[in-house]
């Protein structure tokens, strides 16, 4: 979404100014030596001493200041959640109520479920930034008149910064120098198309972003160099000004809202116990207050209200896991999406080959070695402004030409529409355009082709071998670029678009790139774990069926640009799932087969590292880059890989598996036991003359429990849960409670009998013998729903099994305690114990058989869950 999208209009004039303070309103009207005056630096920058002291009171490049405030409102949002609503309420009731013990246990749940979540939130966010300085963006700027690299966190107004294709425009500054320079600055103005920037100042009714002298933060450098005067820094940019909107992390806020419609089901469920309770307790003539705090008891029970702290702490162990594997994670909430991803989409050059690019052959039409190819090549690769691609370092390291006394006089800089560049140079008796780019827009251009003898005219015959030329070299695996001149007249010093006409093919420029040698086990093991890769280039669909060939990846059907132009996104979306590759793409192309993708309901990474990939890393539910990539494309990931080494996709698409097992763990138990437990409870309020748990021992219940399924996101998980994709599926979830919640139900009710027609138990027997087989069950039931496949053969974690086995022991000896009066609780005969122990064994078996004929069902019927928006 860009600023020009969200707000329109003049943005400069928002900000707070004090009076006369007209420089800082319309900086961007400046001249450069106006705005070095006004900021008090010069043409070297600032002196290392002026720019630390700036830091400290401007403070860091971010778009995000820490501050106590900001914790705080992120604590209050935590209390907002209606999981903790609940807590929120019985607290307060049972305080005002005199219920010290049951206020004092909900305090303890909310420490749980807020103060924790806060606190693991805060460790993986400075885990994170830690991780993070490994792969932090650099900028080159001049301090003291020395070019150094400087974090663009350290950058000051005042900063001189040196700009190349590929660079982040790091804040809101002025040019001093630009040379060729285009700029994508689609974040500020929606424009898809870069626009050239030159020094000098704007008219004075320009606006900002229209001001051709002037960079902002969020553009990118597409070609040219650049030299710029930072006027503006962190929060102060326009970025800055609409911060609450450019700095949520949509995957993270998709995550959280999905938990927030979980809790709001709940919630509901909860008032519908409590308002039924209620009722009972009202037909049957008990005392208000007493029904009102066991309803709300009831409420607290049925509520998940570890689970922010479970995510959370399932989140941080997977970014741990995968600093392990070498990867930054810079998004947490992309952890949860890799384990939904079933299509991951890969550039071609550096991803599934090496990167390391040779140039091969330098031929005319005919096939032959050509000298004009190689001349025309090497100039416009030596003088090309932009940054340097390895084609163009293949070039000029290639023997066999020297630079001599050409020099450069202009140039029409690369843009991914046009697919091409071109260089004006010039040397005594000459003055020459070279070209080069994609073969078909450079042989569109020309209306000769260079012969042994000299310049000729196409004819059919002509045209043909070039193409079979072409077509022989691609289908080799080849990457091909077409190279063409023309001579023009030495008063030409300006080259345009206009320029590029009436040119003479001189022929092909063959690089060979080999396939990485570890693609073939990396991406079969993707495929193995349900994951389709797909091919996005901006090659020719010869090399890429050749590259695919090569590494062991199904090319079947492929789609060109073309192609993906001539479709509107409804009809690109219903043909993109039956492609392997999409070739001939511009960037604007890749971020549609991206969304088309998506549209069409698949979880949808993308892998890429060029300038032209940043559109489609920031459209995919999971951006994807490595350490080496440009700035462009690692400020648009959300993971960046720290070694170039495929097989760590593997690892990460299974922490992302990991992790959201984990957290489906918590919600069906939850949902399943838990609330079988909380509506027996409402159901025995209305059949006994007492109630049937204390409302205190219910919040014990609570609480004890809690703290077993604390240690859930360290749990160990099954490989059939790695195996494929994971989607959230709200109808399996309430299914899954419809047929586990009345198992236990059931052996509730058959514990109340022989609670009360066999062993003939009190009011506080009863409840204190029901509180241990509740304590039993609930907690028991973990290690057969944490798992679909047999209990016996899930192999939990150390730390779940021990806080189960503490957890039952100290429910087991409370009542013998002085704590155990507290809670209402009553010693109990050993007749007791033995018969809650062959009532829970019951329990666990019928269980363990509902659960598999749930899944077993389940696996075979359910249709393929519809999945929300991560963004």
């Amino acid at each position: 979404m860009s600023i020009a999208s969200l707000r329109r209009g003049e943005l400069a004039g928002s900000r707070a100014e004090a009076p006369g303070d007209a420089w800082a309103s319309h900086w961007w009207r400046s001249d450069a030596q106006d705005a070095l005056r006004q900021l008090g630096s010069d043409a070297g920058g600032l002196t290392k001493e002026a720019a630390a002291g700036r830091l400290r009171s401007h403070g860091p490049n971010v778009l995000a200041r820490a501050s106590r405030a900001s914790r705080l409102w992120r604590g209050a949002r935590r209390l907002s959640n209606p999981l903790v609503l609940v807590l929120l309420a019985a607290g307060a009731v049972s305080a005002a109520t005199g219920q010290g013990a049951s206020a004092g246990i909900i305090a303890a749940v909310l420490v749980l479920s807020v103060v924790v979540d806060q606190w693991q939130q805060q460790r993986a966010e400075q885990a994170a930034a830690r991780l993070a300085s490994q792969v932090a963006v650099m900028a080159r700027v001049l301090r003291g008149g020395v070019e150094r690299e400087v974090p663009m966190a350290d950058l000051v107004p005042g900063d001189v910064v040196r700009l190349a294709a590929g660079s982040l425009v790091p804040a809101d500054g002025l040019l001093l120098q630009a040379q060729d320079l285009f700029v994508q600055q689609s974040a500020l103005t929606g424009e898809p198309f870069p626009v050239e920037k030159h020094a000098g100042p704007a008219p004075a009714a320009a606006a900002g972003q229209e001001a051709a002298g002037a960079l902002f933060m969020g553009s990118s450098v597409v070609s040219g160099t650049a030299t710029l005067l930072l006027c503006r820094t962190g929060m102060d940019t326009r970025m800055g000004e609409l911060a609450h909107l450019l700095l949520a992390d949509r995957r993270g806020l998709a995550l959280e809202n999905d938990l927030r419609h979980f809790g709001t089901l709940i919630l509901r469920i909860a008032t519908v116990l409590v308002l039924f309770v209620l009722l009972a307790g009202g037909l049957l003539g008990r005392p208000w207050l007493e029904s009102f705090l066991f309803a709300l008891a009831l409420a607290v029970g049925i509520t998940p209200e570890l689970l922010p702290a479970v995510v959370t702490a399932s989140l941080a162990r997977g970014a741990m896991r995968l600093a392990q594997q070498q990867v930054v994670v810079r998004h947490m909430a992309a952890i949860h999406n890799l384990g939904s991803m079933d299509v991951l989409c890969t550039d071609k050059t550096g991803t599934l080959t090496e990167a390391r690019i040779a140039l091969a052959q330098h031929l005319d039409i005919e096939g032959t070695d050509s000298a004009c190819v190689l001349e025309n090549a090497w100039l416009n690769s030596h003088f090309e402004s932009g940054i340097r691609t390895p084609l163009e370092e293949a070039v000029l390291a290639h023997p066999g030409f020297v630079v001599g006394d050409w020099h450069k006089v202009d140039e029409v800089p690369f843009d991914f529409e046009r697919r091409r560049v071109s260089v004006l140079v010039d040397h005594p008796g000459e003055r020459r355009l070279c070209l080069k780019g994609a073969p078909a827009e450079v042989l569109a251009l020309c209306d000769r082709w260079q012969a042994a003898d000299g310049p000729r005219a196409w004819t059919a015959e002509a045209r043909a071998r070039a193409q079979a030329t072409l077509e022989r070299l691609e289908a080799a695996g080849q990457r091909v670029l077409g190279v063409a001149f023309k001579t023009v007249p030495a008063t030409l010093d300006d080259a345009t678009l206009q320029d590029e006409t009436a040119l003479v093919f001189a022929g092909y420029a063959a690089f060979l790139d080999p396939p990485r040698s570890d693609a073939r086990g990396a991406l079969a093991s993707l495929q193995a774990q349900g994951v389709r890769v797909k091919v996005l280039t901006g090659d020719s669909d010869l090399v890429t069926r050749h590259v695919c060939e090569a590494i062991g990846l199904r090319c079947g059907k492929v789609m060109l640009g073309t192609e993906v132009a001539a479709l509107d996104d409804r009809a690109l979306a219903r043909r993109v799932g039956g492609c392997d590759a999409f070739c001939r793409l511009d960037p604007a192309q890749k971020l549609r087969v991206i969304r088309a993708l998506r549209g069409a309901g698949h979880v949808v990474g993308y892998l890429g590292d060029g300038i032209n990939d940043g559109p489609a890393l920031h459209e995919s539910d999971v951006g994807l880059s490595v350490d080496g990539a440009t700035e462009t494309a690692r400020a648009a990931a959300d993971l960046i890989l720290l070694r170039r080494d495929l097989a760590v996709l593997s690892a990460a698409v299974t922490e992302g598996r990991r992790t959201f097992a984990n957290t489906r763990k918590y919600i069906l138990l939850g949902t399943s036991s838990n609330f079988g437990n909380m509506a027996s409870m409402a159901g025995a309020a209305v059949l006994l003359p007492f109630l049937p748990m204390l409302p205190v021992q219910v919040l014990l219940t609570n609480l004890l429990y809690d703290g077993v399924s604390a240690t859930l996101p360290l749990d160990r998980v099954e490989p059939a849960d790695l195996a494929r994709p994971q989607h959230w599926d709200m109808a399996l979830l309430r299914r899954f409670m419809l047929v586990i919640g009345p198992v236990s139900s059931l052996f509730d009710l058959l514990t109340f009998a022989l609670l009360l027609l066999v062993l003939n138990a009190s009011a506080p027997q009863f409840q204190s013998g029901w509180f241990i087989e509740s304590m039993a069950t609930q907690v028991l039931a973990m290690f057969v729903i944490r798992t679909p496949g047999p209990a016996l053969a899930g192999r939990p974690h150390p730390a779940l099994a021990a806080a189960a086995a503490a957890v039952l022991l100290a429910a087991a000896l409370l009542p013998y305690t002085p704590a155990g009066p507290v809670f209402g609780l009553v010693p109990l005969p050993p007749a007791y114990y033995a018969a809650l122990a062959v009532m829970t064994l019951a329990y666990l078996v019928a269980l363990e058989l509902a659960k598999h004929a749930f899944w077993r069902h389940a696996r075979r019927t359910l249709p393929r869950p519809p999945r929300r928006r991560p963004r």
